[in-house]
């Protein structure tokens, strides 16, 4: 039996990851361009990394991302956490197949085709649009995600520990509380980041059922490179978030590193 890869495996690794990786590569060294113009290199500068601070309209556009981020990830967190339980605990239950369907249709249905659904039931609605109509649209596109990582390590950690609890006495909702939610928590956090993430960096979303009222870091970012072709600076703020984002899952792997192996043995 051949061990290692062939050298087709070994090409089509290489051309996946670059495919992957390199444009970041490029995104983070024309972030260094003093430059203004993408086309122009003109040495290295961390100067638009300096007018990031000061640029009031990157600064409210960051906080309006990360409200609506934070408020829709935990919503969806909370209802894709009840949704996972129900899917991975009460069996095959009536509306099982509808329920998973309703569930899982936004992982695969076009994000635009969501955000115009929901502006025209917000538009019937007579409901003004803004920073509640963005936070519930995410919650309605992220609740899958949520939903599809808790679900697996619900099904992968071992239920004898919960049926030990409840033999013991432990009530239904302190058996949740006190076993199955410490198990399932790096689950939990993965999906809450993937949530947070993916809202973080919407577009298509926030133009839709915003109402041109909430300015979010993707819009700010489309408008500094094709409105005023200010490449570097949309660069540099594009690698100030993704920096952000690793500190951050990092230091979440970190927290949730202890609990991944509890209750698979």
């Amino acid at each position: 039996m051949r061990r290692g890869l062939s050298a087709f495996n070994m090409t089509s690794l290489a051309l996946g990851l670059a495919f992957l990786y390199l444009p970041i590569a490029i995104l983070v060294i024309y972030s260094f361009n003093a430059s203004r113009l993408v086309t122009v290199w003109g040495g290295w500068s961390l100067r638009w990394y300096a007018a990031l601070i000061e640029d009031r309209a990157m600064l409210e556009a960051a906080a309006a991302s990360f409200a609506v981020a934070a408020a829709s990830a935990a919503a969806a967190t909370v209802l894709g956490t009840m949704a996972a339980l129900a899917l991975a605990r009460l069996g095959r239950f009536r509306g099982r197949l509808a329920f998973s369907a309703m569930i899982y249709a936004p992982l695969v249905m076009p994000e635009v085709i969501t955000g115009l659904s929901l502006l025209l039931l917000f538009v019937a609605l007579e409901v003004d649009l803004g920073f509640w109509t963005i936070t519930i649209g995410h919650t309605t596109l992220t609740v899958g995600f949520v939903t599809v990582v808790v679900q697996a390590r619900l099904l992968g950690f071992d239920r004898s520990l919960e049926e030990a609890a409840m033999d013991l006495g432990c009530p239904p909702v302190r058996t949740f509380l006190t076993v199955t939610l410490p198990l399932s928590l790096p689950g939990v956090v993965a999906g809450v980041t993937t949530a947070f993430a993916w809202t973080f960096s919407a577009f298509a979303t926030p133009q839709l059922i915003g109402g041109g009222r909430v300015n979010m870091v993707s819009n700010l970012v489309y408008q500094l490179g094709f409105a005023s072709f200010n490449f570097p600076f949309a660069a540099s703020l594009c690698v100030a978030g993704l920096a952000l984002t690793i500190v951050v899952l990092s230091m979440l792997r970190l927290a949730t590193r202890p609990l991944e192996t509890l209750g698979t043995h």
